[in-house]
């Protein structure tokens, strides 16, 4: 402040002395135009500065204009430093901003947010993909303009927030299930959170369908058990009716010693979902073990040629691996007719993938049962699976034993053909 007042002072006495000097000479007209003339240079000065000032605030550069000389230096360097300040805390907070944008886009779940009139101030992608929303084009469009279910409709107009919302036959196939609920914030804004619990809905109902299967497979051979017992107790029998009675018993004992065995061998699959060990399995050595089985279960009754075509081994879980072609060489047993013939072969195509497959002289699949046969208690033909003492779980223990060792299940089958089961390993799965 002392220095702009001592240049002022020092502008007028620069002007005075001008004047007087001038007087003196040539009279007092020129000399009141030599004072006006040394007042209005610094006036000149000033304009300058000034209409350098508007351009550069007119081009946003005011941060990066040259400093002027004197009295301006002070006041231009004052006024960039304040516009570099405020520029940067702008920065600061369009990137937190954009960092909050990320972190909602990066949610696996929906998020809108709405105003005080339920109008949408933003949402990101996953909710844009749920509701067939489109932020560029509804934003500031009444949500419930854009969601026409009834459910919903209500949910906002109550106003009762405390609970969520189920949505169902959602999505842009309309095979989703959506878990919604709105959280107030801010002024009389709402943040609407919106979950896909489509997989825990399946796997509920997996649950249930399992429980019951379960229960079901169960309950025939303890019936049957319980009735031979009954059987037993109240009736004088001979040695050879009894002897059958107990032959009878021990054939459904078996039963369900198979089915809790098949179904812990599932359990521990289907919570370990880390893939299988690279152990090397020596494939000669279990095609020799599957013949000796698949021998015992035939007695007889079947022709078979196992071949290994190619000397390269597997690598993977033994135990898993020999269940997995176990279960696949006992369907094709149970399934096939007497006097049929079963082919088990091991080969590496030209792409380095390993493949093991069993061929059949069965009955054959339809077509529409294909898709199905890895579920867990899938059976084309229930009766016949029982007779032959199926549980209804092998080809989920394959399925799940294919995925542990990054295989694909292949099933081909013609009715009154037979069938082929595959099952191919990926090149890192083959023994180099």
């Amino acid at each position: 402040m002392f220095s702009a007042l001592s240049r002022f002072f020092t502008i007028i006495s620069v002007a005075f002395i001008a004047a007087f000097s001038v007087l003196s000479l040539w009279g007092s007209q020129w000399a009141i135009a030599a004072g006006i003339f040394v007042l209005a240079i610094p006036l000149v000065y000033a304009y300058i500065n000034l209409a350098r000032l508007r351009k550069c605030i007119l081009a946003d550069t005011v941060e990066n204009m040259p400093l002027p000389s004197g009295f301006w230096e002070e006041v231009f360097f004052r006024l960039q430093r304040l516009v570099r300040n405020l520029k940067q805390r702008i920065r600061s907070i369009e990137q937190q901003h954009d960092h909050f944008i990320e972190a909602f886009q990066a949610s696996p779940n929906g998020i809108v947010m709405l105003d005080e009139s339920d109008q949408i101030e933003w949402c990101n992608s996953i909710a844009e993909r749920f509701f067939g929303l489109i932020f560029k084009r509804d934003v500031m469009q009444r949500i419930n303009f854009l969601i026409r279910r009834p459910e919903f409709i209500q949910y906002l107009h109550k106003r009762l927030f405390e609970e969520p919302l189920l949505l169902e036959r959602m999505g842009p196939d309309g095979n989703l299930s959506l878990m919604l609920q709105a959280f107030p914030f801010g002024q009389n804004r709402h943040l609407l959170l919106i979950q896909d619990i489509t997989d825990l809905q399946k796997a509920d109902a997996m649950r249930r369908d399992f429980v019951a299967n379960v229960s079901h497979e169960m309950r025939t051979p303890i019936t049957v058990l319980m009735g031979f017992l009954e059987t037993v107790q109240s009736l004088d029998l001979k040695k050879d009716q009894q002897d059958q009675y107990f032959d009878m018993m021990m054939s459904q004992a078996q039963r369900m010693k198979s089915l809790v065995e098949d179904l812990l061998t599932l359990a521990n699959l289907e919570s370990n979902a880390l893939p299988a060990t690279n152990t090397v399995i020596k494939v000669e050595t279990l095609m020799a073990l599957l013949k000796n089985d698949a021998e015992a279960l035939s007695s007889g009754k079947h022709t078979f040629k196992f071949d290994v075509q190619s000397p390269l081994n597997i690598l993977g879980d033994e135990r898993e691996v020999l269940s997995a072609f176990s279960n696949l060489v006992s369907n094709a047993i149970r399934y096939t007719p007497d006097a049929g013939s079963i082919q088990v072969s091991w080969d590496v195509n030209v792409l380095g993938q390993g493949e093991f497959s069993v061929t059949d002289t069965g009955p054959g699949i339809a077509s529409e049962h294909l898709s199905r046969l890895t579920e867990r208690f899938y059976r084309v033909d229930r009766s016949r699976s029982r007779d032959t003492g199926g549980t209804g779980l092998g080809l989920a223990i394959v399925k799940h034993i294919a995925s542990r060792h990054q295989a694909q299940l292949v099933i081909e089958s013609t009715p009154g053909r037979g069938s082929k089961f595959l099952l191919r390993f990926p090149k890192d799965r083959v023994e180099a």
